[in-house]
């Protein structure tokens, strides 16, 4: 949000989290984005509010924020050799106006073929336990990547920005 030179500032909604049973990966994305920047809404009415999620998905099936080392490397050991399709939803709510919209930027993430030692050797680095999919892009686990494809490049990372501009303008915000 610094990049876009506006005022703001960061709520943590309290929304759960937990995958609705056979609940597609990109499904859960928006729905949680959606969730949160409703939930900010209701406490902040006059606000533009953002909400953001993003689920890694691997052939259909949700791979959250692993938590713990044991997951991390489970989670590493599938994705290695496949492509990845990170969901990253975004959500802009006004209760005052009534503006609510939504959107899906999806990102494909072609990982390496890792051994455990590169992945040990990560996580020992980076300790990724709170991002989905056990690897951060903007940092050390950009090294466990083939290719990256988005038509949002700033997606991967969270928030994708062009649509975040596109939607704060529908809005009514006004951006250079």
């Amino acid at each position: 949000m610094e990049r876009l030179r506006l005022p703001f500032s960061v709520c943590a909604p309290e929304v759960d989290e937990t995958p609705a049973p056979g609940e597609a990966p990109r499904a859960l994305a928006q729905r949680l984005a959606l969730a949160k920047a409703r939930a900010v809404a209701r406490q902040h009415p006059d606000a533009v509010v953002i909400g953001s999620d993003q689920v890694a998905d691997l052939a259909g099936e949700p791979l959250g924020k692993p938590g713990t080392h044991e997951r991390a490397t489970a989670q590493l050991r599938r994705m290695r050799g496949q492509t990845v399709v990170f969901q990253t939803a975004l959500a802009v709510v006004c209760q005052a106006t009534g503006f609510e919209q939504a959107d899906l930027a999806p990102v494909q993430v072609q990982f390496r073929e890792l051994s455990d030692a590169e992945i040990e050797r990560y996580l020992q680095a980076e300790a990724p336990y709170d991002c989905a999919g056990s690897a951060k892009s903007e940092g050390l686990g950009i090294a466990l990547l083939d290719a990256i494809h988005s038509d949002d490049p700033t997606a991967l990372v969270g928030l994708p920005l062009i649509r975040t501009c596109r939607m704060l303008r529908a809005a009514g915000l006004v951006l250079p």
